[in-house]
């Protein structure tokens, strides 16, 4: 089966996860994070779901599924400790061709969650497309403790850096060239970084950036 790996924006958009114990929580934490707008439908909740219930995060509907609950949704996860009820949310969301997830049942599912690792606004996702979810956790692991606690920050530099030469440099060549050879570089806050030393030529006239690329890098 080939799977087409994809980020996916969720900000203001109506999601569905139904059930809300142990199976529900890391999917609802998952969503929320996205900033998806979310309604959990279940009878019973973890009192942590229920204190976010409570606070706002998101709406509770203490109840069973019914299939008006798929009414304007976007994405839907079907998280419950029934097998029956979980293939009931993943078929008739099928029939109205919503993406659903039937959590640890991969034929009833349009999508995974895969593992990630975070730093900032980098996301490095982890899928195996439902065979070994362990495999993938180990995985994230092992690339978690390779990287760097501060990559997070960097990356944030590295986009205002970005921005920066998008706007002075026009598009050709030697623009592609310094934006790669500015994610190469170590970043720092000061003005005689040689990284910000670096994006700030693209505002000299024409001059040739492949030229100091070379010699920065050397």
């Amino acid at each position: 089966m080939s799977l087409f790996p994809i980020f996916l924006k969720l900000t203001g958009r109506h999601c569905l996860v139904v059930g809300a114990g142990t199976v529900a929580e890391s999917k609802i934490s998952s969503l929320l994070r996205a900033e998806a707008k979310l309604t959990v439908v279940a009878p019973e909740a973890l009192s942590s779901l229920a204190e976010q219930a409570q606070a706002g995060h998101f709406q509770w509907q203490q109840r069973n599924f019914a299939p008006s609950d798929l009414d304007g949704v976007f994405l839907v996860v079907a998280a419950t400790s029934s097998l029956e009820v979980n293939q009931q949310v993943f078929r008739l969301a099928t029939e109205r061709g919503i993406l659903c997830n039937a959590v640890d049942d991969p034929p009833n599912c349009d999508f995974y969650f895969p593992s990630i690792v975070e730093r900032g606004a980098l996301q490095i996702a982890i899928s195996t497309a439902g065979e070994s979810p362990a495999l993938a956790q180990r995985l994230r692991k092992e690339i978690d403790a390779q990287l760097a606690p501060e990559i997070g920050a960097w990356l944030n530099e590295l986009g205002e850096l970005r921005r920066e030469v998008l706007q002075q440099q026009a598009p050709g060549e030697e623009r592609k060239l310094l934006l790669h050879e500015l994610a190469s570089l170590p970043l720092c806050a000061l003005s005689t970084c040689p990284a910000r030393q670096l994006a700030h030529t693209v505002g000299m006239p024409q001059r040739s950036n492949a030229k100091y690329l070379r010699k920065t890098s050397t």
